[in-house]
């Protein structure tokens, strides 16, 4: 079974859609297309009965509505027939007294006897808020924005590549099809997440004027695919592939 993405050109290129019940990574600069991707991904399913859920770490989730609302994509109906849900996972807006602790005791000294507000939650706590709502609200997809924001909350190198690969095989046995956004300042690097994921999509901002905005399909697992770049534009409907460039 496929879950379709509903970006214009690119179903057709993976066989129709995304095996369902796996996990995919988005990675790329800021302002590559990511977030505008994730959200058509779940509008089309919410729209033909698959209810998702949006994980942001980041981005406030009104400004996310906000954006893609200036598409013609249906969301605010979505939203209000609660086949979309987010959940706002970032730090906490205001400064308090735990901020000017913090900046006497810092999180990593073994001195600290304070827990520290706004530090980001771990992959278990993030993956428990994602199993609840699937739980409650019968949820097929899933999107998690950034995946950094749960990588930088573990300081050990080692113990983020292995937490990471949990993540993702939780995920898998979930059932959902979920897209993991990743904002990696070294796209081309290979993480840990790269091997765990099912799939990986590079998006590629254009180098000047004259070029068009890409993605690129560097892995998807049983399903035949090009691996050259593929220009796409945002459109009125969001993200519309235009095929090899």
């Amino acid at each position: 079974m496929k879950a379709e993405t509903g970006i214009e050109g690119l179903d057709e290129l993976i066989g129709g859609g995304l095996p369902q019940g796996r996990v995919y990574l988005l990675n790329g600069s800021p302002g590559s297309g990511k977030t505008t991707f994730g959200m058509q991904y779940l509008i089309h399913g919410a729209s033909f009965g698959d209810a998702g859920l949006y994980v942001t770490l980041m981005q406030n989730s009104e400004n996310i509505i906000a954006d893609i609302s200036t598409y013609s994509l249906n969301l605010p109906a979505l939203l209000k027939m609660k086949k979309i849900f987010f959940t706002d996972l970032g730090p906490e807006m205001e400064y308090g007294y735990m901020d000017e602790l913090k900046e006497v005791i810092t999180p990593k000294s073994e001195m600290n006897p304070y827990p520290v507000e706004g530090e980001p939650p771990s992959a278990s706590i993030v993956f428990k808020e994602i199993s609840a709502h699937v739980a409650a609200n019968d949820i097929k997809r899933v999107v998690v924005d950034p995946l950094s924001s749960i990588r930088f909350s573990n300081q050990d190198e080692c113990l983020e590549k292995m937490e990471m690969t949990r993540f993702v095989r939780n995920l898998q046995a979930l059932g959902c099809t979920t897209l993991l956004i990743d904002d990696h300042p070294a796209p081309l690097s290979v993480s840990s997440e790269h091997f765990a994921a099912d799939g990986v999509i590079l998006f590629h901002n254009p180098a000047s004027d004259d070029e068009d905005r890409s993605l690129q399909i560097i892995k998807m697992r049983g399903v035949p695919h090009p691996i050259s770049r593929q220009a796409f534009r945002f459109g009125e409907k969001g993200i519309e592939v235009l095929g090899r460039r």
